[in-house]
């Protein structure tokens, strides 16, 4: 599993490592914050104390297999039951200046951000969907590629997100995927977009902003459940905290590989078991 002979049909020499080799060597440095040389010596030793004869990937390796790595964020089953999904996106800063050369020249084109967007479970708060993307990609148009990380088969009850997503198309992809409970606060201004007299049938944002109008936004919030969508900025939190906010890879690529990879084992964390919260009399 460590170490596999594979050729791909191109020229030059042939993969010495595996697949979950690599994934397995890219994870350790997310977790620990490791430079790619750092993690060839780290593993390196690793295996040594264990007494294995396998060489650990060299850096220059784990930099060119990270390109093309494909990565599966999920460590958990779905569950069969149905879901109520809570999506958001965050901010990452790629690379740039410290903060004296900013104030005194300036930005620069190489103060660049990236944008991570995840939906998580609700009630595992497991992340289930993951992708990475520019920072002049609006939240609305990922949502369709999120969803379609989910098999067509799973159930979702309910998907909660802020007012960014607040659009036709976005409406348009949860109706497909036949989600009835849609928890988006439409704007403070927003208007009906089917007559009620209609024979269609109705929009779920228009009997959104019809209840809000008749109790107010703070109970329809409450009625639907839509405080429960701050668990994935939590999530980003644990992200933040435990990884930074930073990534360290130079292309695209790489540096959405290592922020899947960090999906997947804050994933692994999770699983492992969560902290117990209540009220202390």
């Amino acid at each position: 599993m460590w170490e596999e002979q594979l050729k791909t049909g191109k020229r030059g020499k042939p993969r010495i490592y595996s697949d979950i080799a690599i994934e397995t060597a890219l994870t350790v440095q997310q977790v620990f914050g490791l430079p790619l040389r750092q993690t060839e010596g780290f593993l390196s030793d690793i295996l040594k104390k264990i007494g294995s004869d396998q060489k650990a990937p060299d850096f220059s390796t784990l930099s060119i297999r990270g390109k093309d790595l494909s990565v599966t964020i999920r460590t958990r089953l779905i569950k069969e039951e149905s879901l109520h999904i809570a999506v958001d996106s965050t901010g990452v800063k790629i690379y740039g200046e410290g903060e004296w050369k900013v104030r005194q020249h300036g930005w620069s084109k190489h103060r660049t951000w990236k944008k991570l967007h995840i939906g998580i479970d609700e009630s595992t708060q497991d992340i289930l969907l993951g992708e990475v993307t520019g920072n002049d990609m609006s939240d609305g148009d990922m949502l369709e590629p999120l969803l379609k990380q989910l098999p067509e088969t799973t159930k979702i009850d309910q998907v909660s997100m802020d007012g960014a997503y607040d659009k036709r198309k976005c409406y348009e992809v949860l109706q497909q995927r036949n989600i009835k409970n849609i928890a988006i606060p439409p704007q403070r201004n927003a208007k009906i977009w089917q007559h009620g007299n209609t024979k269609a049938e109705p929009l779920s944002r228009d009997e959104n902003l019809r209840q809000i109008r008749k109790v107010g936004r703070k109970q329809w919030k409450e009625e639907i459940n839509y405080h429960r969508r701050s668990l994935v900025e939590t999530a980003m939190f644990r992200l933040k905290t435990i990884f930074t906010d930073k990534v360290r890879a130079r292309t695209f690529s790489n540096q959405r590989i290592q922020l899947l990879l960090r999906c997947k084992a804050l994933n692994r964390m999770t699983a492992l078991g969560m902290p117990m919260t209540y009220v202390v009399a």
